[in-house]
């Protein structure tokens, strides 16, 4: 039967992963927040001011997706 005498770097190696996993989905949780919130508040909005932002109903979700990621939300 063979026997773990030694668990070298692997706690350490998993920590340092964790760590980056959960800072990972810190910075999508605040992103999808961004989202979120200008989307709320863009469908706040009566029409004339959308028009006068040069933006209609149909098109909030993609102004909402440019606030939170940026001009690359395709790739979202």
């Amino acid at each position: 039967m063979a026997h773990l005498t030694h668990a070298g770097h692997a706690p350490v190696i998993w920590t340092g992963r964790a760590r980056e996993m959960v800072e990972v989905l810190r910075h999508r949780i605040a992103r999808r927040r961004v989202y979120r919130q200008s989307l709320r508040e863009l469908r706040a909005l009566p029409n004339r001011a959308l028009a006068d932002l040069g933006l209609n109903r149909s098109t909030l979700r993609r102004a909402a997706l440019e606030a939170a990621y940026g001009r690359d939300a395709d790739q979202v």
